[in-house]
């Protein structure tokens, strides 16, 4: 599952980053340096669906994963989330995992009504080429383009990942690319804030709680004179159960930085029958 935040900075550019990258800023943590995070369980080929609701549980878009393995060690994922107002969040990824995860090229657009900022931006390891397309507002898109070389631990479009796999119970410290225009790497904690109960059909698990802090002074630091603009509370929390092989449960936090507040959740296809459907049976 991947997920986005993005700043407006009026008429500065916007600073975006992936949604799963900012949290509560009042935690009070100890962040080791970030590293690459170990493969645990291999990603294979996958396809999901998702709710995205308001925190008052009215259903405002839905949402739709597939995930496939190309060559060797190679997996590409796309999401993407198309909301009632007509705004669109389409983010892919490609990454490799050999070991540890190392992520290799990124994409993702966010447009509409649900999205302060209409913004575009792409990045590829291999050539270091990034691209950044960005509307702020009323105001007029701007175009960056240039060279950014990635450090192995960078994980936008993958951090629910990087939690199915860090070790029960660990926390983690990685890093995520931001846009200021010109991309910039920030330190964020994976932090395990504790135990909940979900429900299963009839039955009750176990769900590990994880929040999402940054380094909000480096932040702070970026956003220069835009910093009364930042949230007086981040809020992306992450809850994934609690068994030997982990699975997503749900997210909570906007899409972009100054974005409302979203809750995003698993849903089952339901096969649509009418009373009047009768079962044919081969003779």
């Amino acid at each position: 599952m991947m997920l986005h935040p993005n700043s407006s900075l009026g008429h500065r550019w916007p600073c975006t980053a992936v949604a799963v990258i900012t949290a509560i800023t009042g935690l009070v943590c100890s962040l080791v340096d970030a590293a690459p995070v170990a493969m645990r369980f291999p990603e294979g080929i996958a396809h999901g669906f998702l709710l995205v609701r308001s925190l008052a549980g009215e259903t405002i878009g839905q949402g739709e994963m597939t995930q496939v393995v190309k060559e060797g060690d190679l997996v590409e994922s796309h999401l993407v989330f198309n909301f009632k107002d007509g705004s669109l969040h389409d983010e892919k990824v490609t990454f490799s995992q050999q070991r540890v995860f190392t992520m290799l090229r990124y994409h993702l657009v966010q447009r509409g009504p649900s999205f302060p900022d209409q913004i575009e931006v792409s990045i590829d390891r291999s050539t270091a080429e990034y691209k950044v397309r960005s509307k702020a507002g009323e105001g007029k898109e701007e175009v960056l383009t240039g060279a950014f070389t990635l450090p192995k631990d960078v994980y936008n479009g993958i951090f629910v990942t990087m939690l199915l796999n860090l070790p029960k119970g660990a926390s983690e410290t990685v890093n995520f690319l931001v846009f200021t225009p010109a991309p910039e790497i920030i330190k964020l904690g994976l932090l395990l804030m504790g135990e909940h109960t979900v429900q299963i059909g009839d039955l009750s698990r176990k769900a590990l709680q994880y929040v999402f802090k940054p380094d909000v002074g480096m932040i702070r630091e970026l956003l220069g004179k835009a910093t009364g603009k930042l949230p007086a509370h981040f809020h992306y929390d992450c809850w994934v159960l609690a068994d030997e092989v982990p699975s997503f449960v749900q997210f909570e936090g906007p899409l972009q930085l100054m974005g409302p507040i979203v809750r995003i959740e698993l849903v089952s296809p339901r096969l649509s029958t009418k009373p009047e459907d009768k079962k044919v049976f081969p003779k």
